[in-house]
């Protein structure tokens, strides 16, 4: 008996070591509410408590960012424009860029004041220049919030000042806020990562710390209500990949940097992103029935990129099913399979196989001779 304990703690020990190693665990946050997603597989590697509904503070500034964006591409409005200021945003509570009436000021010095000083008077401001008032504005922020599938959120005004019909969660600002990111790319280099501004002879500093910790990081958004606690969306790009942390409900600022970076130095240390394929290059050619051409190239439109825990990239598996029989016409860009993908025999994702040409139809012949041909298979 003796002879074999050693054995049996080690086959113990190797099999808790694999475990750890493909379950890599997350560190302890002092937050209420927390989520890390890597941006470019776009999975998530750890959360606690995301679908929970919170104050969002601040943070609701990326919706009115992200919709002033729009206005810009659309030239509804330009970054150069004078904007009048209201008596209502120039008494705007909470955090200001102190703008004053009676003195304009530019679309882009606004921008900068509600992202780099998370000015309420700018945000009113923009909301009012973009839709002629704040209310109105709020209507377009839900609607453009359901549009991307924000399911646990409701906005009531453009600042992020606490209401009981404002609300989110860290899984729908980690969809706004990759939204921004993903859609306005530009835009987001060119103000998230600022450290401060200065407007009206007052100089403000970034709230987001880590802007100046860690160089990888480059935006996005702090908030801070009594309701929310402390709050910051972080992210951070390093040699191309892109994490993305949303932390709820710390309780200080010091503490929220604090925990955002333990937690992307986590997803970074612990996981790796493997691109299976590359968009737009031929995968498998599919036999196509009753078409111009007996077969379609297909693939996929864009990287197919899935993150893994170091080490684990061997235990990855693709099946490519494919839609049988298809039937011309086949339009590019039209899905005709899946590829799916399990990590060490669990699911791990699928991703849609689209056609990379078209395919039209074949003349009558040729669709009396496969027509039968499928009758006979």
């Amino acid at each position: 008996m003796t002879s074999r304990f050693p054995l049996v703690v080690a086959l113990l020990v190797l099999t808790l070591a694999s475990l750890a190693r493909a379950q890599p665990v997350p560190p302890s946050l002092a937050a209420t509410s927390w989520l890390l997603l890597d941006v470019t597989s776009t999975q998530t590697l750890g959360a606690v408590n995301p679908d929970e509904r919170r104050d969002p503070a601040s943070l609701t500034k990326l919706m009115t960012a992200y919709l002033v964006f729009g206005a810009l591409r659309q030239k509804t409005i330009v970054p150069s424009q004078m904007v009048p200021v209201s008596e209502r945003a120039w008494r705007a509570e909470g955090s200001r860029m102190f703008i004053q009436p009676r003195k304009p000021v530019s679309v882009d010095e606004l921008i900068r004041g509600m992202v780099v000083q998370s000015g309420n008077d700018a945000s009113i401001a923009l909301a009012e220049a973009a839709a002629g008032a704040e209310e109105a504005f709020v209507q377009l922020m839900n609607r453009e919030a359901a549009r991307i599938g924000m399911k646990n959120t409701k906005f009531s005004n453009a600042t992020g000042l606490s209401d009981p019909q404002h609300y989110s969660t860290a899984q729908d600002l980690y969809l706004l806020a990759g939204t921004l990111i993903r859609d306005f790319p530009k835009e987001y280099a060119q103000y998230y990562s600022q450290r401060e501004f200065r407007y009206n002879d007052i100089t403000q500093a970034n709230r987001n710390r880590l802007l100046w910790l860690d160089p990888s990081v480059d935006g996005v958004k702090t908030g801070h209500t009594e309701a929310a606690g402390y709050c910051l969306i972080a992210s951070s790009n390093r040699s191309g990949r892109r994490l993305l942390s949303v932390l709820l409900g710390s309780a200080s600022e010091a503490a929220r940097a604090q925990e955002s970076q333990k937690l992307l130095n986590w997803g970074f240390q612990f996981f790796d992103s493997v691109r299976l394929h590359p968009g737009n290059q031929p995968v498998k050619a599919i036999e196509v029935w009753k078409g111009s051409s007996g077969e379609v190239k297909t693939g996929f439109q864009a990287d197919v990129i899935v993150t893994v825990p170091k080490g684990e990239a061997d235990k990855l598996k693709a099946e490519l099913l494919t839609q049988q029989p298809l039937l011309a016409p086949v339009s590019q860009g039209q899905r005709v399979g899946t590829l799916r993908v399990t990590l060490d025999g669990k699911p791990l994702g699928e991703y849609p196989v689209v056609a990379l040409e078209t395919v039209g139809v074949a003349g009558i012949f040729g669709r009396a001779w496969d027509t039968l041909r499928l009758w006979l298979k």
